[in-house]
């Protein structure tokens, strides 16, 4: 995929590379506690936020397994950016990759969140030809769970007490589907209210 490939535009997102000029607009939601647990990269005051949207800015192409292509996501209405969705592309031979998303809660349960992992999916499935996408959650993250779930993936495992995290044991959900799944019409085109992340 290359720069010209972007931005990616649904109903009312769009889906752009990151830029420099983003770092207030993640701060309002990687600095928020409910949202560090889940970030790959610590998040806790403007340097850290600035080293996280550098990593980030970085993230974009996937060339081969490893790579991670990052993208923010913003509103059509207003530009404003609301959170990122990403692929890391985790195994050639089997065609796997790891979709991952982090939003600002205050845009939570307006299926923004669905909006965007779908269009992650139609990338991943139909540009890089992935055979299989996962996705992981903590199994307290009950938003993620019914994003998933609504999208068609299917709970492959539930790790129990698998690590500790700030002297609790922690839980993780696994997610999956596949590319034909995908394709045969697993997708969702209405998300009931009550799967809306």
């Amino acid at each position: 995929m290359s720069a010209s490939d972007l931005p990616i535009e649904t109903e009312r997102l769009i889906l752009r590379h990151f830029e420099k000029s983003d770092l207030d607009s993640i701060m309002a939601y990687h600095l928020l506690p409910e949202v560090q647990r889940y970030l790959d990269r610590k998040a806790r005051d403007k340097t850290e936020c600035k080293a996280a949207l550098d990593g980030m800015c970085a993230q974009r192409r996937l060339h081969r397994p490893g790579d991670t292509l990052t993208l923010a996501v913003a509103r059509k209405s207003d530009e404003l950016l609301i959170g990122q969705a990403s692929l890391r592309w985790t195994d050639a031979t089997a065609g796997q990759a790891e979709v991952r998303f982090v939003f600002n809660p205050t845009f939570c349960r307006q299926g923004y969140a669905t909006e965007a992992v779908r269009a992650a999916f139609d990338l991943g499935f139909d540009h890089f030809g992935f055979h299989r996408i996962f996705a992981r959650c903590g199994a307290k993250n009950h938003a993620s769970a019914r994003l998933m779930k609504g999208l068609g993936m299917r709970l492959e495992a539930h790790y129990r007490e698998h690590a500790l995290f700030q002297g609790e044991w922690d839980e993780e959900l696994h997610f999956a589907i596949l590319d034909r799944e995908w394709r045969r019409g697993t997708k969702v085109k209405e998300i009931p209210t009550h799967l809306v992340a």
